[in-house]
């Protein structure tokens, strides 16, 4: 799932994504997963925080969505 949000927040390959915390949540008919992450360079430094939420329709046609915060 990581190299998934690396390609929407259009992270560099080099650069990896290191999860700082998550929560959920549920309201109006979505499950939302949300999660703050750290984008750390190959020299270990943190260049950018990153939140992410990963919401999916609880009915059909069970839609999913990746929103950038």
């Amino acid at each position: 799932m990581t190299e998934e949000y690396k390609r929407v927040l259009g992270v560099p390959a080099e650069n990896t994504l290191v999860e700082v915390s998550s929560s959920r949540e549920q309201r109006k008919g979505q499950d939302a997963d949300l999660y703050t992450f750290n984008e750390v360079n190959p020299a270990g430094e943190v260049v950018a925080t990153h939140n992410i939420r990963d919401t999916m329709s609880v009915y059909p046609p069970h839609t999913r969505r990746i929103i950038v915060e």
